[in-house]
């Protein structure tokens, strides 16, 4: 008894220093910035690489007031000023320093990056410096004048700049840091490339002083026939209305502020978005003389037992895991027309589904995902052993689940977001884990919970799924890498599977590795043979788990990863995709397209 009462005295303390932490998270995301005014600041910066933080800390290792970020520029010839931006490299944004420079191939650390801009002020505008995503940590600055610092390599983040901009020329200096951190999220020890640098696109946002910030609009949860918002006005006085409209439904709605939120409701019966039918449509909002439009689908979705139901009606995820890896050249993505390079290979494989790896991807890859008809999982870096018992390791996974959630919250294409991968079980890790299935479902109980797991036990002759986290989720993720990791690939195709969960299960990672154009017998490891038999077999095993309600295996394309170390077969890149880095399908891409083909899922 006083063991149980000092577990619950640590429980206790764990959760009393994490609702702290939550305390100081401010999350505040402009929503649908394609539908603003916006100038790009993407294309050539101007960098300085700092391993040592020269332009950050003087030689007692002391923060100055006179770093880098103030873009100090020599006025007379006996000067000492020991950086130049525009002398220094240039660097392409949004991209990554890895790809773009041999010299920082492997570099973890601190690159400075400078962008000149010009910009005409208008007293009745406010603005918005927004981010897509900096990896890791950006510090930014504009004229010299700090405008603060984010923390996580894949969501979005902005900063208030009304006021601060001068009328003609300005300059942005962000310092950026991919250092990886045992107390980071992700933490130290990954499976993918940590490319460094300013990795997605970067605008400069005008608005109305008075502006429309944020909205979420979607079927309400309980009835198909009704649509539900709100939305978030900046500056707004009490009372005043938001005129929301939908054309094609003819239907249109005023609402007005309460509190700075205006909530509404719609009796609409809108055809319903889905994979073989990918509706969506326009949505206009407006505010005295702003108007913004977005394209939003609407959907249901739940569970029943063992089912996922889309619609009403159980769908089977027949998907593919994917990661940020730009095909062909490989490096981050940075544009529109690499994303569809990839959804179009998963389109050809069959699938209606895609796990998009181990964070949020860009912006661009979701709204292209919903157009093509894809439904998509989306996760956070929870990855491996973050440190569970850390205080303020929570609040950074809390603020990048809220800025995920925030920024897609309107894409009826996600309909899963996912909290972890592949995690410890213990204690600590169930509490974290648990208080952000609690947060998600907070923002959005619109969508299912879910995570990767890769810990089974066995009962009866059978794999038996019994980690304590499937009680918190709605849908358990299950890696599983029979003929791979563990056993030959002939083991696979008669394990069976069990579960005391009454959920549906999806089989989240399964696969193995194969060098493109490297033959030889089944039994050859390496060998696209060998790697069509691994998916032979799983598929034979997947087809007898009765409540299998998915599949996403690992992976649609080669991607670089620092861990594989084997030079003439890995080189620096994780071989289990599907398609090869240059585009090449391997024979396990057609045994995976003809099960997703041909089978009455």
């Amino acid at each position: 008894m006083k063991y149980l009462n000092l577990v619950w005295l640590i429980a206790f303390s764990i959760i009393s220093n994490l609702s702290k932490a939550q305390e100081s998270i401010k999350t505040d995301l402009l929503q649908n910035i394609q539908g603003r005014n916006t100038t790009s600041l993407n294309g050539m910066w101007e960098i300085i690489v700092d391993p040592l933080e020269n332009g950050y800390y003087n030689h007692r290792y002391k923060a100055k007031p006179d770093g880098y970020f103030i873009n100090k520029k020599m006025e007379s010839p006996s000067d000492l000023i020991e950086y130049d931006f525009d002398s220094d490299w240039q660097i392409s944004v949004p991209g990554d320093w890895n790809t773009q420079f041999d010299k920082l191939y492997y570099y973890e650390g601190t690159v400075w990056y400078k962008r000149d801009f010009h910009f005409n002020g208008n007293s009745d505008e406010a603005a918005y410096l927004y981010f897509e995503a900096v990896n890791y940590e950006a510090t930014v600055y504009l004229n010299g004048e700090k405008l603060g610092t984010h923390v996580g390599g894949y969501t979005p983040f902005q900063f208030d700049v009304s006021g601060k901009l001068k009328e003609g020329e300005n300059f942005v200096v962000v310092k950026v840091d991919n250092k990886r951190k045992r107390e980071a999220v992700p933490t130290i020890n990954t499976d993918w490339w940590n490319y460094g640098g300013i990795t997605r696109s970067v605008h400069l946002i005008t608005v109305p002083k008075k502006h429309i910030f944020d909205y979420s609009i979607q079927l309400a949860n309980n009835n198909p026939d009704l649509i539900e918002g709100w939305v978030t006005v900046k500056n707004g006085k009490e009372g005043e209305e938001v005129a929301i409209s939908i054309p094609e439904l003819k239907k249109s709605v005023t609402a007005k502020l309460t509190d700075g939120k205006a909530s509404f409701s719609i009796k609409a019966k809108p055809v319903l978005w889905s994979p073989s039918n990918p509706k969506l449509y326009e949505v206009n909002l407006s505010l005295g003389n702003e108007r913004i439009t977005d394209r939003i689908g609407f959907r249901t979705i739940k569970t029943e037992g063992a089912k996922i139901v889309l619609n009403g009606k159980p769908v089977f995820l027949k998907g593919i895991s994917i990661h940020e890896e730009a095909p062909f050249k490989t490096g981050r993505v940075v544009s529109v027309e690499e994303c569809r390079i990839l959804l179009t290979w998963a389109k050809e494989l069959g699938c209606n589904f895609i796990r998009l790896a181990h964070y949020p991807h860009n912006e661009a890859m979701v709204r292209e995902a919903e157009k093509m008809g894809f439904l998509i999982w989306s996760e956070i870096p929870v990855y491996w052993t973050v440190l569970f018992d850390n205080e303020s390791t929570y609040a950074n996974a809390e603020n990048q689940l809220k800025e995920m959630i925030s920024r897609d919250k309107n894409r009826a294409a996600v309909i899963l977001w996912s909290v972890a991968n592949e995690t410890p079980e213990g204690e600590p890790r169930l509490k974290f884990l648990t208080q952000l299935a609690t947060k998600a479902r907070e923002l959005d109980d619109s969508r299912l919970i879910t995570a990767a797991l890769d810990t089974q036990g066995s009962r009866e002759g059978a794999k038996f799924i019994e980690d304590p986290l499937g009680k918190v989720v709605d849908v358990i993720g299950i890696n599983n890498y029979c003929g791979w990791y563990a056993g030959a690939p002939g083991d696979c195709a008669d394990i069976k599977w069990a579960t005391d969960y009454n959920k549906p299960m999806i089989m989240s990672e399964v696969g193995g590795g194969a060098l493109y154009g490297l033959h030889g017998e089944k039994n050859e490891r390496w060998t696209e043979e060998y790697q069509a038999d691994v998916y032979k077999n799983n598929i034979e095993m997947m087809r007898n788990i009765d409540f299998l309600a998915g599949a996403s295996p690992w992976i649609l394309m080669d991607f670089r990863s620092a861990r594989r170390h084997l030079r003439r077969i890995q080189g620096d890149f994780n071989r289990k995709g599907l398609i090869s880095e240059q585009g090449m399908k391997k024979q396990a891409f057609y045994i995976l397209q003809d099960y997703y083909l041909n089978e009455n899922n």
